[in-house]
């Protein structure tokens, strides 16, 4: 009888699982598909003026690998780069003035807004310092890019285009994240899969939506957006600054699209599983604004959906249940289904899709690792600066 009712129990809750997976196919804005690409654009009677804002610190390893690809944009207008030393070691603000003076292109301004008050993170900061440079400028479009990514030369041609046709307020692409490590290869795809999975990219650019987010390491901006939503002053705390800088946008009644990227990638390396553990787990914790309750649900959610089709696979053959047994591979295909375009995307063997369950799994340990580094005071912790939770910090006006 006890057994007969433990059986029973996992496949009632293999058969939630499934109906949740059913749901994410085919009513989460269709996540799992990765064509949502730059909209269709013209090239603008008149190109507008650009500034070009990259927040840099300590990123001496990887600048030779991106500067050069933004100088050298092809651009039909005015540009010109504003990359922010934020408090660099590693003589980053030299490298780059070397870069320029090698490579040429664009004109490059080197500055260092010191170290950020209390209530900043030090990349919003930067950002400002950059911003506030540009604006005396007078562009059009802020270009907001981070100094790992690197752009092909027609990057910033193709963004102003898509913006100026579509008549959106931010344009902002994911860059395609490095993967050449086996950890990369298992971690980094489900990184955007799940970033997906949660904001779809579908829904955001659908005017009227209350899905919003942006890709932090490539985000056009008009300038008079940024002035109305006051990036990135109403931000200034922000851990996940890409989202809360969507999030502002769209308070103001802005216009925004998110698509993967084709000509934007990351160079930055993450090589052992330890680096792509500190990426996720500074700031999952901060994505859950540091609630318990949400934690808690989000392991739970992490558990049904991803960890209980394989157990209830192995609980089936096991106990001889064909029911768990079937629910629990019927859940696991659906899953692995969903993750092939992703896969493909990143251009890895789908041998990796099935795999799905045990990187879910890493996923949720990272989550929980970054809940417990932040009540020991090492929470959102980034190249030696930890950042308060937000309502900690008391407001500047």
């Amino acid at each position: 009888m006890g057994q007969t009712a433990r059986v029973s129990a996992i496949a009632w809750t293999t058969a939630v699982s499934l109906a949740a997976w059913l749901w994410l196919l085919l009513c989460q804005g269709f996540f799992w598909r990765t064509d949502v690409r730059l909209p269709p654009r013209r090239d603008p009677a008149r190109w507008p003026d650009v500034c070009v804002v990259v927040p840099a610190r300590d990123e001496a390893a990887v600048l030779p690998l991106s500067l050069p690809s933004l100088l050298a944009q092809d651009y039909p207008g005015r540009a010109e780069v504003f990359l922010v030393d934020d408090g660099s070691t590693d003589g980053t603000g030299e490298l780059a003035r070397e870069l320029a003076a090698h490579h040429g292109g664009l004109p490059l301004t080197v500055t260092s807004p010191g170290e950020p008050p209390a209530g900043w993170t030090g990349k919003l900061w930067a950002v400002r310092h950059g911003i506030r440079l540009a604006r005396a400028r007078g562009p059009e479009y802020l270009l907001l890019t981070d100094a790992d990514i690197a752009h092909e030369r027609d990057s910033l041609r193709l963004l102003v285009a898509a913006a100026d046709t579509g008549g959106f307020d931010v344009v902002s692409q994911m860059a395609r994240l490095r993967v050449a490590s086996l950890w990369e290869r298992l971690v980094v795809p489900a990184f955007v899969y799940f970033f997906a999975q949660l904001y779809p990219f579908r829904r955001i650019g659908r005017k009227g939506s209350r899905t919003t987010a942006a890709a932090g390491g490539c985000v056009l901006l008009r300038a008079g957006t940024a002035e109305r939503a006051r990036i990135p002053d109403s931000i200034r705390h922000a851990v996940i600054d890409d989202v809360a800088l969507a999030r502002a946008v769209k308070g103001t009644g802005g216009h925004i699209w998110l698509g993967l990227a084709d000509r934007v990638d990351s160079v930055r390396p993450y090589p052992r599983l330890h680096d792509l553990w500190r990426m996720v787990s500074r700031s999952a914790y901060a994505q859950l604004r540091h609630n318990p309750l949400l934690l808690l649900g989000t392991v739970a959610g992490l558990v049904l959906v991803y960890l209980v089709p394989p157990a209830a696979v192995l609980a089936g053959a096991v106990t001889g249940s064909a029911t768990a047994l079937l629910l629990g591979a019927a859940a696991w295909l659906v899953m692995t289904a969903t993750y092939v375009p992703m896969l493909r995307y990143y251009r890895q063997p789908l041998w990796l899709a099935p795999l799905l369950p045990f990187t879910a799994f890493l996923y949720l340990l990272m989550t929980v690792d970054s809940a417990v580094q932040h009540y020991r005071g090492r929470g959102a912790a980034w190249k030696g600066r930890t950042y308060a939770r937000p309502d900690t910090v008391a407001d500047e006006g």
